[in-house]
C-alpha cells in the first residue's frame, strides 16, 4: 500500500477519534446525558479500531513535523455550539475522506465503504440532537425564579404588555402567555409584542398550548398539557432550540416526561387555585418526592403567593409559576417584586446553611 495513503488514513483516524471524544465529552459532562455520551463512545470505539487494523505500517508513517498543515489554524469558535459544529464536521468530512478511500483496490478488502457511510449519516443525526440540547440548555438555565403567567382572563380589563412590563421590572424570570378568549390573530398580536419585550428584557417567552402561534411569534418555547399533542410531535415541529415544558400530575407522568425529552415539568396544584378551583391539590410532600425523582427543571403552579412561596422553592421548585399573586394585584410591580425577595431570601438561607435540594 503507498505511503502517501497510509499517511492520510493515519491523519484521518486520528480526526475523528478526537473529534469525536470532544462530542462524547459535552454529552457526558456538560448535558449529563447518558444515551447521547454512548452512542458517540460506541461509535469512535468502532472506528478507530476498523482504522487501526493498519497498526504499526500506519504509525511508521506519521510525520509531523514535516506535515504542511501543521500550526494551520481555520478560525476561532467563540462559544460551544460553534466548537461543537466544528468538531462534527471535522469528524464528517473524515470519514468522507476514508469512505472514498475505501474504494480503492488496495484498501477495499480492509475497509468497507459502506460502514464509513454509514457512520456519516449516524454523526449528522447525533450532532443535530447534542446541538438542540446544547441550544436549550441556556434557556433552561433561565428557569429560575418566578415565572408570570399572563392569563388574559384573569387580566380583566387590564392590558397584558403593561402587565407583562411591570412584572419583568419585577424580577420575573419567565413570562408565559396563556390566552384562552381571544382569536388567533389577536393572541398572535398579543404574543409578537411579548416577545419582543422578553427579547429586550432578557426573560423567557412562552406559549401556553398553541404550537402555531409559538412557531410564528419565535417563542422561546411552548408549555402543553397532557391532553395536547403528543410531546414527540411538538418536538418535531419546533426549532431545535425551543423548549418544551409540560404539566404533570403524578409521580410516573413527572418521570415519563423526562425519559420522552421535555425541558422542564410544571406540577400542581401545590396549593388551592383562586385560577384552578377544580385542580387536585398535590401539596408540598408531592413536590419533594418528585424532585428526587427527576432530575430536569421543576415549575410548581398553583395557588402559590408571598406567604407560601418560600416553602415551595424549599420543597425543590427550580421556578415558581403565578397568576393571581401579581395579575390581580393593584401594583404589579410592586407584588412581583415581593414574590422574587422571598425566592431569594430563601436561596440565601440554604446557600449560607449548605443545605442542598
Amino acid at each position: 500500500m503507498p505511503r502517501q495513503t497510509l499517511r492520510i488514513i493515519d491523519a484521518n483516524c486520528n480526526r475523528i477519534g478526537e473529534g469525536l471524544r470532544f462530542l462524547e465529552d459535552i454529552a457526558r459532562f456538560l448535558l449529563n446525558d447518558a444515551v447521547l455520551s454512548q452512542q458517540l463512545k460506541a461509535m469512535r470505539h468502532d472506528l478507530v479500531k476498523s482504522l487501526s487494523k493498519f497498526g504499526a505500517a500506519m504509525l511508521s508513517e506519521r510525520d509531523s513535523e514535516a506535515d504542511v498543515g501543521f500550526g494551520t489554524q481555520l478560525g476561532q469558535h467563540q462559544d460551544l455550539p460553534s466548537l461543537v459544529t466544528a468538531n462534527a464536521r471535522r469528524v464528517e468530512e473524515a470519514l468522507r475522506v476514508v469512505e472514498e478511500l475505501a474504494k480503492l483496490p488496495d484498501l477495499s478488502s480492509a475497509l468497507h465503504s459502506k460502514d464509513f457511510e454509514t457512520a456519516r449519516f449516524n454523526l449528522y443525526k447525533l450532532e443535530r440532537e447534542l446541538q438542540s440540547k446544547l441550544m436549550r440548555r441556556q434557556k433552561i438555565e433561565q428557569l429560575t425564579g418566578l415565572y408570570v403567567i399572563i392569563d388574559t382572563q384573569t387580566l380583566g380589563l387590564k392590558d397584558g404588555m403593561d402587565a407583562a412590563g411591570k412584572a419583568i421590572r419585577g424580577g420575573a424570570k419567565v413570562i408565559q402567555l396563556r390566552d384562552k378568549q381571544h382569536d388567533k390573530g389577536e393572541v398572535f398580536t398579543l404574543a409578537q409584542k411579548l416577545k419582543e419585550l422578553c427579547r429586550k428584557s432578557n426573560a423567557l417567552f412562552i406559549v401556553n398550548d398553541s404550537l402555531d402561534i409559538a412557531l410564528t411569534s419565535e417563542a422561546d418555547g411552548i408549555h402543553i398539557g397532557r391532553d395536547d399533542l403528543p410531546l414527540s410531535v411538538v418536538r418535531k415541529e419546533l426549532p431545535i432550540d425551543k423548549l418544551v415544558g409540560l404539566s404533570t400530575h403524578t409521580l410516573a407522568q413527572a418521570q415519563e416526561a423526562e425519559a420522552e425529552g421535555a425541558d422542564y415539568i410544571a406540577i400542581g396544584s401545590i396549593f388551592p387555585s383562586p385560577t384552578k378551583v377544580r385542580a387536585k391539590v398535590v401539596g408540598l410532600e408531592y413536590l419533594q418526592q418528585v424532585r428526587r425523582a427527576v432530575s430536569i427543571p421543576i415549575v410548581a403552579i398553583g395557588g402559590i403567593n408571598q406567604d407560601n412561596i418560600s416553602e415551595v422553592m424549599a420543597a425543590g421548585a427550580d421556578s415558581a409559576a403565578v397568576i393571581s399573586a401579581v395579575l390581580t394585584k393593584k401594583d404589579i410591580e410592586s407584588a412581583t417584586r415581593q414574590l422574587v425577595k422571598e425566592i431569594e431570601k430563601k436561596r440565601k438561607s440554604h446557600k449560607e446553611s449548605g443545605s442542598h435540594r
